[in-house]
């Protein structure tokens, strides 16, 4: 354990109280200029820490921002959250500096998250609209041992880990949106795309990014989003903590690539059809040359949505804009 982690572990554990600066010189076997110039790191990355002369040093807790090592404290992951892992203030994109991440040999499971950035990405390079300290960007290095025309797969089983995340934290009912949006009331909360690089018949690496509305509120989105976007805060009217979120979706994504790679995709895909809640239902599907609308008969064992249209013939669609059509 570094100098700073040791005197974090023993500010949390007298939480509340305050800490002679003597105390931990002593504890620590450090000067009180090193004490002091270890409380102005930790007051930079987040922790809220009081300093007063005769007392010491009172430790309150962190802010919201999203700190490395606060995710790695509890983390119940093996491999997700264990290997390269960067917070960054601001970047231009997640999943660029995860390409670059991953060109340059970063491991499976690496991560990159932002606070803020300025050209992030959903699907079909759609802008990403996010507020700085508001929203969850992240960005997963994943080398995976599949075929390229498998690698999709990776896109609906993080819908559905991300979807059982939620669940578990707050309650609400989340519901996917073919392929990989998240709703709640019908209104977008959380997006994931992936892109991937291949070589001949195998998989180089898949980069998967998220973006998800954590406190963001009604009149802080762009006019054109107000009505179709939602975040936690406003559906559940609560704070919850970002950190708490990135720490059970890296379980729960870890959770379901085992079962991916363990036991295959359908019991993922059960779980996607559980969650999309479209079998059965009518909808249009805007496609690059035309729309085309139909019932959803099911989804394919490669996330295709199969439909079938007024004239009984079956289309299997690979990529497109869902509307469901009111009945």
């Amino acid at each position: 354990m570094t100098t700073r982690n040791a005197l974090l572990s023993m500010l949390k554990a007298r939480s509340g109280q305050w800490v002679s600066g003597q105390t931990l010189c002593c504890k620590l076997n450090i000067s009180r200029a090193a004490v002091s110039k270890h409380m102005r790191a930790l007051k930079d990355i987040g922790y809220q820490i009081k300093s007063a002369p005769r007392k010491g040093y009172f430790f309150s807790g962190i802010t919201d921002r999203i700190i490395r090592q606060e995710i790695v404290e509890g983390l119940e992951t093996k491999v997700f959250g264990r290997q390269e892992m960067i917070v960054l203030e601001h970047t231009d994109s997640t999943n660029i500096q995860a390409r670059q991440m991953a060109e340059q040999g970063a491991p499976h499971g690496s991560i990159i998250i932002a606070e803020d950035q300025s050209h992030g990405r959903g699907r079909k390079e759609r802008t990403w609209f996010s507020l700085p300290g508001k929203s969850i960007m992240l960005s997963l290095i994943l080398r995976p041992i599949l075929p390229p025309e498998k690698a999709p797969r990776i896109t609906l089983m993080a819908a559905v880990a991300a979807a059982e995340t939620l669940i578990r934290l707050t309650g609400l009912d989340i519901r996917i949106k073919w392929p990989n949006d998240l709703l709640v009331n019908n209104k977008k909360l959380a997006g994931i795309s992936t892109g991937m690089s291949t070589d001949m018949d195998a998989v180089n690496y898949v980069i998967l990014g998220m973006g998800l509305n954590v406190s963001t509120q009604k009149k802080e989105f762009p006019d054109e989003l107000q009505s179709i976007a939602t975040s936690l805060l406003m559906e559940t009217k609560k704070n919850i903590s970002r950190i708490q979120i990135i720490k059970e979706f890296l379980f729960q994504f870890e959770t379901f690539y085992d079962i991916l790679c363990d036991k295959g995709f359908e019991p993922i895909l059960e779980l996607w059809k559980a969650h999309a809640r479209i079998i059965g239902e009518a909808v249009s599907v805007a496609l690059p040359e035309n729309t085309i609308s139909g019932i959803v008969q099911d989804i394919g064992p490669d996330g295709a949505l199969i439909l079938q249209k007024k004239d009984q013939t079956i289309h299997r669609v690979l990529s497109g804009d869902v509307s469901l059509i009111e009945t």
